[in-house]
């Protein structure tokens, strides 16, 4: 009688115990999780600021006699590529929209790229305060997305590593695609290569 309590008492404490732990991987996951979200969501925001900046850069560089018309087209269309990449706050999650929103910010940062060194050719249009300042809020922002991504980068691979450490695999996977494992910022294809000077 006393050893099937006891059994009892010691099969009670296994179960709480287990039960404790298994909350407490799960309340880990939950809190790297948002702060995975969270990250994500300053990453969006930055991007956005840079999307709201482009009408104006784009307005004053069409005032440019001459300029390259086909130039600031492309900075419209990718910007409203942008606009089109619906997220919905799935993409830490979802592989292939992340993939998806980092392409098209990718295609986006190319055009602008191209607009700024297209602007090399206007001292008048380089001259204008009005560019001059948007430029530099432009400048601004494109150093907060990479700040931004970066922390992103760091909240993600928290969440990874604790999400497949063992034993908390097991945890995330019983929950499915609950505590997917994030995805990563990567530099553009091609980006190792040394651009061409030429003089």
């Amino acid at each position: 009688m006393n050893r099937g309590l006891i059994a009892l008492g010691g099969l009670v404490i296994v179960v709480v115990v287990a039960a404790m732990w298994f909350a407490g991987t799960y309340n880990r996951l939950v809190t790297l999780d948002q702060a995975v979200q969270s990250q994500w969501a300053q990453v969006e925001s930055v991007y956005q600021r840079r999307a709201d900046l482009i009408p104006n850069l784009v307005a004053t560089v069409k005032g440019a006699a001459n300029f390259e018309k086909s130039t600031y087209i492309a900075v419209t269309e990718a910007r409203a590529k942008v606009g089109q990449v619906n997220t919905a706050g799935a993409a830490p999650n979802d592989p292939a929209a992340f993939s998806q929103f980092s392409n098209a910010q990718d295609n986006l940062s190319s055009a602008l790229s191209r607009l700024l060194v297209t602007v090399e050719n206007y001292p008048n249009l380089k001259a204008s305060q009005n560019f001059e300042d948007l430029q530099a809020q432009l400048e601004g922002t494109e150093n907060r997305i990479a700040v931004e991504r970066m922390r992103f980068n760091q909240a993600a691979q928290a969440f990874n590593t604790t999400r497949d450490s063992f034993p908390t695999v097991f945890v995330a996977g019983f929950f499915g695609s609950r505590f997917a494992e994030k995805s990563y910022f990567k530099s553009q294809p091609g980006s190792q290569n040394a651009p061409a000077v030429n003089f």
